[in-house]
């Protein structure tokens, strides 16, 4: 049982203890019902203030609608039945491109994290590469891959990779090298020893990485929809900019937020399952 005293564990005693009051009552701030109110406070609060500045008429509407411009706006496109492609295309491109980005990014980070051979040889491309902006890279994926879902989905593929990378790749270097002799003594070797000691151990950068990860795609994915796109948000943002309709932009940038906010709500549900599995 001895074992069970390392890294890891240390970690999460002053979490637990933050959120456990005297008693073992859970802290205010710790209480379903609070985090549920506290987060929805400040977003409350904004459009509050959003509709009394336009109410007020301190902003000309035509450079900030309010809050029911922007819901009419949304109601009108989803008469039209344009409003839910829009959504499912873009959330269909940055899952893809996510998943094969977040899987490129453990592997290689696999690689650079648990070999000194492939940190030398690797490491300065990458970062060299990763320093590149995300709007640098549209005329080479137009020229090799067109202008199909492939260059779009790699464009945002390369947003999720470098989150998934550099975390990993730096906590794969720190695993306690207790943990890899014990597996080892065990006759763990290779994938096996990855898969049963060194991924686990490192599993909260991980997820710290996907995260990173998500939120980068939502990013690389108006970019993406430059690539003469005709559906999907980062469209939407582009042809109401030439139409002059700043409702339908404040409409996409809100819809943005929130399927990245469920998104990344979803990413904290496999946490959970995995940190119960594994750690």
């Amino acid at each position: 049982m001895a074992a069970r005293h390392i890294p890891g564990d240390r970690a999460v005693a002053p979490s637990a203890a933050g959120t456990t009051a005297a008693g073992g009552r859970p802290a205010f701030w710790s209480r379903r019902p609070v985090v549920v109110v506290g987060g929805l406070l400040v977003p409350v609060l904004l459009l509050a203030v959003w509709q009394g500045v336009t109410a007020a008429g301190l902003v000309p509407a035509y450079q900030l609608p309010g809050p029911v411009a922007v819901w009419d706006a949304a109601v009108d496109l989803v008469r039209r039945g344009e409003l839910g492609h829009h959504v499912a295309i873009s959330t269909q491109r940055v899952l893809v491109g996510f998943a094969i980005g977040a899987v490129a990014g453990l592997a290689v980070a696999a690689v650079v994290g648990l070999s000194r051979a492939g940190d030398v040889l690797l490491s300065p491309m990458l970062a060299a590469v990763r320093a590149v902006p995300s709007l640098a890279w549209v005329p080479l994926l137009l020229l090799w891959l067109k202008m199909g879902e492939e260059s779009k989905v790699t464009l945002i593929a390369i947003g999720a990779f470098f989150p998934v990378y550099t975390t990993v790749a730096a906590a794969l270097r720190h695993v306690d090298p207790h943990l890899v002799e014990a597996g080892r003594s065990f006759g763990l070797r290779g994938w096996s020893l990855f898969r049963t000691v060194q991924l686990p151990a490192v599993l909260p950068s991980l997820v710290s990485g996907l995260r990173l990860a998500l939120a980068q795609a939502w990013l690389f994915l108006v970019a993406a929809e430059l690539i003469a796109s005709s559906m999907g948000l980062g469209y939407l943002l582009t042809d109401s900019q030439q139409n002059g309709r700043v409702d339908r932009i404040l409409l996409a940038i809100v819809l943005l937020a929130l399927l990245g906010t469920i998104t990344n709500a979803l990413v904290g549900v496999v946490e959970k399952r995995l940190l119960k599995r594994w750690a």
